[in-house]
């Protein structure tokens, strides 16, 4: 009876895994085998990677000799492209052209007109200063220019007096040359091929012209005579020979 209840013996032990059995060169073999295939997917990315730089390359400079190259731009089936790429880049070189020539003749404008307001301030005080009623000349020049036979002359006239009226009249040119040893005195025209040179003005007058002589023909003196309007003699007169 007491046999029966007692208990069986029990038997523990931990559960036992059977491996076969692998030498060291079966674990050298799989280490080289997984850094062959590290190697050949590194060196495959590296080789794609570097093909897709070249690629992009290529397409910039290809991209670029549109831009710089109009020859081989031709040369390749994008015609419109790069007639249109080659307008526009003429058009930007025509547009700085015209940008550097426009500041150069604004440059040149802004001191030629400092010049004349220096001018022009310097006559207003001269007019201010001046006592003597009447019309005189200030300024009366000839001079031979840089092309052979060409002479220019300049002439300011002056109107002084308080409160002076406007003065109407005409000027009125003669030239004496001497050509073969024969002196003579020619009338010089205006634009209109017409003797008498209007003048209008109220302070001051300012006249530059040139005029031609042949080549064997010098000129030796220019005298200007001032007529107001309504007068038959002259009221001013003056001659001048040209500066040396």
């Amino acid at each position: 009876m007491f046999k029966f209840f007692q208990k069986k013996p029990q038997i523990l032990s931990q559960r036992v895994v059977v491996r076969p059995h692998r030498s060291w060169q079966f674990y050298l073999a799989v280490t080289a085998i997984v850094c062959s295939l590290l190697v050949a997917l590194s060196w495959g990315m590296y080789e794609a990677g570097r093909h897709s730089v070249d690629e992009l390359d290529d397409r910039i400079e290809e991209k670029t000799s549109y831009l710089f190259d109009p020859g081989g731009c031709r040369q390749t089936k994008k015609q419109k492209l790069c007639t249109q790429i080659g307008d526009l880049i003429q058009q930007v070189q025509i547009s700085n052209t015209a940008n550097q020539n426009l500041a150069e003749e604004v440059k040149s404008l802004a001191a030629e007109n400092d010049h004349l307001k220096e001018k022009l301030e310097f006559f207003h005080n001269l007019v201010a200063n001046n006592t003597k009623s009447g019309i005189s000349i200030y300024q009366f020049s000839l001079k031979e220019t840089q092309t052979p036979g060409q002479y220019r002359y300049a002439l300011t006239l002056i109107q002084g007096g308080e409160r002076p009226n406007d003065f109407k009249g005409n000027l009125r040119f003669k030239v004496k040359l001497l050509q073969k040893d024969q002196s003579k005195v020619i009338p010089l025209v205006n634009k209109n091929s017409k003797q008498d040179f209007p003048i209008n003005f109220k302070f001051i007058h300012r006249l530059e012209e040139h005029f031609q002589v042949s080549p064997d023909t010098s000129v030796e003196s220019i005298q200007v005579q001032i007529y107001k309007n309504g007068d038959k003699k002259p009221i001013v007169t003056e001659t001048v020979q040209p500066a040396s």
